[in-house]
């Protein structure tokens, strides 16, 4: 194949992971033309700012080997001139792929190569194995390599590794799923490759921006990069796709841990900021429930669920974002169950309900059927609403762990309320809870949804809500996570 012939496997060095913050510091590039070694490169970078300490004990490149160096606009036109019509291959393509590009940028350059990543590649040919890091890599396929961390020895490791791979499941599932990774969406006209390619294949959530900053949409997932890519591939098929990819300007996007982050961060974030094509999960005015103690005649009464008493809860089913819909289910349950409206309080007056001239009561309006068969048939009708009590005596903590990102959030919960999230149990000491403390409907579903999985749960002490309030008091005298 054509376009697999002339490859490129580039590894940099640099002075930090944010590709629009940090710089190049040392680049290495292996040119590989129809499975042979056609040549290697490599050069320290003058990155213009200094090397923090620990990166320089990790790579072995000081400031002091660098200060002499060439700067990458003097060896932009070179790198270019050897990369320009290879495919560019990398380990975690995104990170080496994005220091390039905005270095180039800076000089006014936009580099635009299809891209290759061999932790894909090695995930997608060997999904059995969770590790799919360098180090992992080298001791599994018992791969030969000097001067690890330094950019031209990690860049040779990947034609060996690309090698191994060829020999273990042969060249045609090797260059099926390179093909697999090539095969690009059709991206909106503001968005380019580049934008993509830096998205994580990770859990969180993303920002879709139109002209003049607006906010269009706000969405989850647990792998980001594929979940915006399906937006623009399905434009043809959906109005709203369409018009999202016909004003889109900017894509900005929020790591998480794991799913449960992304759902909270997603429901929180639409309704803080309200984007235009998310007017489903947009806050309410209000929360309403329907509230009936079944030992008492009276009939159910619509509330305002987060005004009323949590005592309340047990006699409370479902949660609706406004009157009118607590009312409609209510008149469906009726119907669909011969219910008698003027029992429900849905209609007023003496002598029969209209629902019973229709021969959908069973009569309770005129005697026909005793009041308390009635009100277990409404019990019935009514349980499949019921509100979930809290499961937990108090407060309990999520944990969730993202090894590819060694990314780790801790969820408080309460209550089916969202307190807030903190990335170390050492946080909890000086954490303090969100908002109002108001009971969200979206957040109920998530909660309920979630908790059925048997996440890992942490029981918090009743009295961590007092170090809260009172931050003098030792967390590990109260918690030990």
């Amino acid at each position: 194949m054509p376009h697999l012939r002339r490859l490129a496997y580039v590894d940099l060095e640099t002075t930090g992971g944010r590709p629009t913050q940090d710089r190049i510091t040392e680049i290495g590039i292996v040119l590989v033309d129809d499975g042979e070694i056609a040549g290697t490169w490599s050069s320290l970078v003058n990155p213009g700012i200094s090397i923090p300490a620990p990166i320089q004990v990790l790579t072995g490149i000081s400031n002091q080997m660098v200060r002499d160096a060439p700067s990458f606009a003097s060896l932009a036109h070179e790198i270019l001139g050897m990369l320009e019509g290879r495919l560019f291959i990398a380990h975690n393509v995104r990170f080496d792929h994005g220091f390039l590009r905005n270095e180039f940028q800076r000089i006014g350059i936009n580099l635009q190569l299809p891209t290759v990543c061999t932790v894909r590649l090695s995930r997608a040919l060997n999904p059995q194995f969770k590790r799919h890091n360098l180090d992992s890599l080298i001791q599994r396929h018992a791969l030969s390599v000097e001067n690890r961390h330094r950019a031209l020895g990690d860049a040779q490791v990947l034609p060996l590794l690309v090698a191994r791979l060829s020999r273990q499941h042969g060249q045609a599932a090797v260059e099926a799923a390179i093909l697999k990774q090539l095969k690009r969406t059709r991206l909106p006209p503001h968005i380019d490759a580049g934008t993509i390619d830096e998205i994580p294949r990770s859990p969180g959530v993303y920002l879709f921006f139109g002209e003049e900053n607006a906010l269009l949409y706000v969405g989850k997932s647990v792998d980001l990069r594929s979940r915006v890519l399906s937006h623009f591939s399905s434009d043809h098929r959906h109005d709203k796709e369409m018009r999202i990819s016909q004003q889109i300007r900017r894509i900005e996007w929020i790591e998480t841990a794991g799913e449960l982050g992304a759902l909270l961060r997603e429901a929180e974030l639409i309704k803080q900021r309200k984007p235009i094509h998310n007017r489903r999960q947009r806050e309410s005015k209000g929360l309403y429930a329907l509230y009936w103690e079944s030992r008492h005649s009276a009939p159910p009464k619509i509330i305002d669920y987060n005004s009323a008493n949590g005592a309340v809860s047990a006699c409370c089913y479902g949660l609706f974002k406004h009157r009118t819909q607590a009312k409609k289910i209510l008149r469906n349950l009726a119907e669909e169950h011969e219910l008698c409206l003027k029992i429900l309080g849905l209609e007023q007056g003496k002598g029969a309900c209209f629902a019973y001239q229709l021969k959908r009561c069973r009569g309770t309006c005129v005697g026909e059927e005793s009041e308390a068969k009635h009100q277990l048939r409404l019990m019935e009708a009514l349980a499949p609403l019921k509100i979930n009590s809290w499961p937990y005596a108090g407060c309990i903590a999520i944990r969730e762990y993202n090894p590819d990102s060694d990314m780790t959030e801790i969820h408080l919960l309460d209550q089916w309320r969202h307190l807030g999230s903190v990335s170390h149990a050492d946080e909890l000491a000086d954490f303090m809870p969100n908002g109002p403390g108001h009971m969200d409907m979206d957040i109920y579903r998530i909660l309920l949804r979630f908790l059925k999985q048997q996440p890992e749960i942490i029981e918090l002490p009743q009295r961590l809500l007092a170090a809260w309030e009172q931050p003098a008091v030792p967390i590990q005298y109260l918690l030990d996570l």
